[in-house]
């Protein structure tokens, strides 16, 4: 009976307003999200909101599901700004620079 345990070479991804951090980790079959985490390192530069959405491939998922081989497990952060909010200042200023060249 040898080592039947089969390795998974997952991607670990966070990214802030200016920078993405990404750590490539092999994880054991049947590792979940939260363990691939942990094993990447990453946790230390995590927001004080930690892990409270994560994704694969850009999709929600649970810290306890399971990884695949070659999954993109991604560690959201909270929006620094309202879209809506920021959608209408845009707009806004698009019609004050429009009013002046006009």
């Amino acid at each position: 009976m040898g080592d039947d345990l089969r390795w998974l070479r997952v991607e670990v991804v966070f990214a802030t307003a200016t920078a993405q951090e990404v750590r490539r980790v092999e994880v054991p079959e049947g590792c979940t999200v939260e363990q691939a985490i942990r094993q990447s390192g990453l946790e230390p530069a995590l927001p004080d909101e930690g892990l409270s959405r994560v994704g694969v491939f850009g999709r929600l998922c649970a810290l306890s599901d399971r990884v695949a081989e070659g999954d993109r497990i991604e560690i959201y952060r909270e929006l620094t700004a309202d879209p809506k909010a920021t959608r209408r200042r845009r707009a806004a200023q698009k019609l004050r620079d429009g009013a002046r060249r006009g």
